[in-house]
């Protein structure tokens, strides 16, 4: 098991960090007191062998007890006898940056109250993470840093294996009964062939031989696959570098069984090559 453990003061980007990880399958637990941590692994080492693999991100801040940080190496040498490979990832901004982020979101510091100023706040953080601090094997500076650039800074450093791990997902549908409301992009392919008309076919679906024979003798079917798997090849590499975690892509006909069903298909051969996690979904059929 694999665990990543993200500190840092607050306004550094924690909660960024972790939700990327999230998205990058790993189970996510923020806020986590020190002293649960042995406990947690006691409970994956006794569970079933997918859970003790699983990759494990655990956020600990300045919420937790100062005592508990200064015990953390002691915990950590613990957690080498289940197994667990770790890292700590120590996330920091300025002060002056840290102020002007808290002003702008309008959130009030953990630490900070009635008696204790924002800057002093930050100042007590920063020594109270110190012990943390001290361990951590990749500290990030995010003084410059947006949430776009953060996330592709802690995926390349933590996960670069993750490159190329967007989820695309194929959904044909029908256009009388709705365009689904989680697409990103929708290609319209009432303008093809309709094997519906053929009394012979129309019992058939896009996943079947005869209506796959039917397209594959269409030049107009070949054209507009070439033209939507074009388009996506140019701009799906936008969408990771911007880093989402995926992309749903709607392909609509009248009924939703065959030209949709087909089209989902075929675009689904041409981009698991560079995708590894590409499905479908064929909305009217299930």
């Amino acid at each position: 098991m694999r665990l990543v453990i993200v500190s840092g003061r607050s306004g550094s980007g924690k909660s960024t960090a972790l939700k990327m990880l999230e998205d990058a399958g790993f189970s996510c637990i923020d806020n986590l007191p020190v002293k649960l941590l042995t406990g947690l692994f006691e409970h994956a080492s006794g569970a079933k062998e997918g859970i003790k693999q699983n990759n494990l991100a655990v956020g600990i801040d300045a919420r937790s007890l100062t005592n508990d940080l200064i015990q953390l190496p002691e915990i950590l040498n613990n957690l080498k006898s289940y197994g667990v490979s770790y890292e700590i990832v120590f996330l920091d901004a300025s002060d002056e940056v840290l102020i002007q982020r808290f002003s702008e979101t309008k959130r009030k510091h953990p630490l900070s109250s009635i008696c204790i100023a924002i800057k002093e706040a930050i100042e007590i953080e920063g020594a109270m993470l110190d012990p943390i601090s001290t361990l951590a094997d990749r500290k990030i500076d995010t003084s410059n840093m947006n949430p776009h650039q953060l996330r592709s800074v802690v995926r390349k450093q933590l996960i670069p294996s993750s490159e190329n791990n967007m989820s695309i997902l194929f959904e044909s549908f029908a256009f009388k009964h709705g365009v689904p409301i989680d697409a990103d992009f929708v290609f319209d392919v009432r303008c093809l062939p309709n094997p519906y008309w053929d009394v012979r076919l129309r019992k058939f679906n896009g996943n079947e031989k005869a209506i796959i024979n039917f397209f594959k003798g269409e030049k107009e079917v070949s054209k507009m696959l070439t033209s939507i798997a074009n388009f996506l090849q140019m701009w799906l590499p936008r969408f990771l570098k911007d880093n989402r975690s995926y992309v749903t892509i709607g392909i609509g006909c009248t009924g939703g069984h065959h030209r949709s069903v087909y089209i989902s298909n075929m675009l689904k051969e041409i981009f698991i090559k560079d995708y590894a996690n590409t499905q479908t979904w064929h909305r009217e059929l299930n």
